[in-house]
C-alpha cells in the first residue's frame, strides 16, 4: 500500500475507526454524490456497552405491552414477535442477545395490570319476547266470559280443572323433553311434540270424561286441552308471534263483548275459529321443524328426566287453582306476571355470571349470590302487591305463591329439578287437605305452606347456586 495512513476516530461515540488512504494519482474521477469516499475505509469498532437512549425509546413505544408483562420471558417473546433479529440487537441497542435486552426492558417499564374489558353478558333476556309470553299466557282466559252463558259453572267447572291439571302436568313434562331434543336439532325436537302433544290432550281428555259422565261438556274439555298442547308446542319452537295471530279471534271477541251483547253462535264461534287457526300454525310450525335435516347419531334422553318437571306442574297447579278458588283475580295477576319472570330467570343467570367475575373467593361469591337472589325475588314479588290490591286479592297469600313458584323455576332452569318438585307436592298436599277438609289452620293453610315452600326453596337455592361450578 502506497501513501500516507492515518487512524483517526470516526464521530462522537468514538466507536469508528477511519482508515484513509492516499488519493490515486490523476485527475479526480466523477463520482455519484450519494456514493462513499473511496480513499477512506471506515470499521466500526464492537460497542462497548448498552445505548441506553436508544434501549429507553423503545420501552416507551412498547410500555402498553411491556408494563403487562409478569416475566422477562414475556418481552423476549414480544420482541421476537416485532421481528427483532439478533443482530439488530447487538448493533443497535448494544445488547448481546435477545433476553438481555427483554430483561432490561422489563426492568425498565413499570408493572401495569389493566382490567379486562367487559364482556357481553351471555344471558341478556329479550324483553319483548318475555313480554309477549306473559300476555299469551294469560289471553287464553278470555275465552270464559266470551262463553259463560253457555254452561253451567257449577257443574261444568270440576271437569276443566281435572283437563286442565293433567295439561299443566303434561305440558310442563314434554316441554322439558322437548326441549332437551332442542339441542340436537328442531326436526328430533318437532318429532317428539309431534308425538308427545296429541297423546297429552288425549290423556287429559280422558281424564276429564270420568267427572263429565260424558256429557257435552267433554267437548269442551277436549278443546280446551287441544288448544294447551298445541300452545305448548308454539312455545317450544318458539313461535309465539304465530300463538298470538291465532288467538286474534279471541281478543276481538272479548273487546266487542265490552260494548255489545253477542250471540251464542259468536260466544262459541269466536274461540272454536281461535282454536283452529292455533291448529293451523302449529301444524306449520311442526312441518317447518321436520323440514330441517335430521342430527347424526342424536340419542333420546330417558323419560324419567323429565318426570319431576311434570310433577311439579302438578303441583304449582293445584296451588294456583286453591288460590283462585279464594281470589280469582289473583290468578290472573299471576299468570300475566310469569313473563316478568321468565325475564328475571335470566337477569339472575347474568348477574350471577357478573358477580363469579368480581370475586376471588367462594365465601364472597356466595354473599354475592344471597344479594342477587334476594334482588330478584323483590323485583319479581313487589310489583305484585298493588296488583293484588287493585284486584281485591290478599297479598299474604299471593306473595309467598309467587315467591315458591319463581324459586321452584329458577332451580328448574340450572338443572336442579326433583327439590323444587317434592317441596311444591307437599305444599299442595298439605294446603289441599287443610282447604278442603276445614282442618287447622284452615284458610291460613295455603299461605303458610307457601311461605314455608318459598323458605325451603331459597335455602336451596343458596347452597345449590351459591357455588361458582353451575355459573362457570
Amino acid at each position: 500500500m502506497s501513501g500516507p495512513m492515518s487512524l483517526e476516530p470516526g464521530g462522537a461515540e468514538q466507536d469508528t475507526l477511519a482508515l484513509r488512504l492516499a488519493a490515486p494519482p490523476g485527475p479526480p474521477r466523477r463520482r455519484p454524490r450519494w456514493a462513499l469516499d473511496d480513499t477512506a475505509l471506515a470499521v466500526r469498532l464492537p460497542r462497548r456497552g448498552p445505548d441506553e437512549e436508544a434501549v429507553s425509546a423503545l420501552a416507551a413505544e412498547l410500555a402498553d405491552r411491556v408494563g403487562p408483562a409478569v416475566h422477562p420471558y414475556e418481552v423476549a417473546a414480544l420482541l421476537e414477535a416485532e421481528g427483532l433479529s439478533a443482530s439488530l440487537i447487538k448493533e443497535r441497542y448494544g445488547h448481546p442477545n435477545l433476553f438481555s435486552l427483554a430483561s432490561a426492558l422489563y426492568e425498565r417499564v413499570p408493572r401495569t395490570f389493566p382490567e379486562p374489558a367487559p364482556a357481553a353478558d351471555p344471558w341478556r333476556p329479550d324483553t319483548l319476547r318475555c313480554l309477549l309470553r306473559g300476555a299469551l299466557f294469560a289471553l287464553p282466559g278470555l275465552a270464559w266470559p266470551l262463553t259463560a252463558p253457555l254452561w253451567d259453572a257449577g257443574r261444568h267447572t270440576a271437569v276443566l280443572v281435572v283437563a286442565g291439571l293433567i295439561s299443566w302436568a303434561w305440558g310442563q313434562a314434554l316441554g322439558h323433553r322437548a326441549h332437551l331434543r332442542l339441542t340436537a336439532g328442531r326436526r328430533e325436537a318437532g318429532r317428539t311434540l309431534l308425538v308427545g302433544a296429541p297423546l297429552g290432550a288425549a290423556v287429559a281428555t280422558a281424564a276429564a270424561a270420568l267427572p263429565a259422565d260424558g256429557g257435552p261438556v267433554t267437548l269442551v274439555a277436549a278443546g280446551q286441552s287441544v288448544y294447551l298442547a298445541a300452545a305448548g308446542v308454539l312455545l317450544v319452537l318458539g313461535r309465539e308471534r304465530l300463538l298470538l295471530a291465532a288467538l286474534t279471534p279471541l281478543v276481538a271477541g272479548a273487546a266487542a263483548l265490552l260494548r255489545w251483547d253477542l250471540t251464542p253462535s259468536l260466544r262459541a264461534g269466536l274461540p272454536l275459529l281461535a282454536l283452529l287457526a292455533t291448529l293451523a300454525v302449529t301444524g306449520h310450525a311442526l312441518r317447518t321443524a321436520l323440514a330441517v335435516p335430521p342430527a347424526p347419531a342424536a340419542t333420546r334422553p330417558r323419560p324419567l328426566r323429565s318426570l319431576p318437571y311434570g310433577l311439579f306442574g302438578l303441583a304449582a297447579g293445584v296451588l294456583v287453582l286453591l288460590e283462585g278458588h279464594q281470589e280469582p283475580y289473583a290468578v290472573i295477576v299471576l299468570t300475566v306476571s310469569m313473563g316478568p319472570a321468565e325475564w328475571l330467570l335470566y337477569r339472575f343467570r347474568g348477574l350471577s355470571v357478573a358477580a363469579l367475575r368480581a370475586t376471588a373467593t367462594p365465601a364472597a361469591f356466595l354473599l354475592r349470590s344471597a344479594g342477587v337472589l334476594a334482588l330478584c325475588l323483590l323485583a319479581y314479588v313487589l310489583p305484585l302487591l298493588p296488583a293484588a290490591l287493585l284486584t281485591g286479592a290478599d297479598p299474604a297469600v299471593l306473595l309467598p305463591l309467587a315467591a315458591a313458584l319463581w324459586t321452584a323455576l329458577l332451580l328448574q332452569a340450572f338443572g336442579v329439578a326433583w327439590p323444587p318438585a317434592v317441596i311444591c307436592l307437599a305444599a299442595a298436599a298439605f294446603a289441599s287437605a287443610a282447604t278442603l277438609s276445614g282442618l287447622p289452620p284452615g284458610p291460613a293453610a295455603l299461605p303458610l305452606c307457601c311461605g314455608a315452600a318459598a323458605l325451603c326453596l331459597a335455602v336451596c337455592a343458596l347452597r345449590l347456586l351459591g357455588r361458582p361450578a353451575p355459573h362457570a
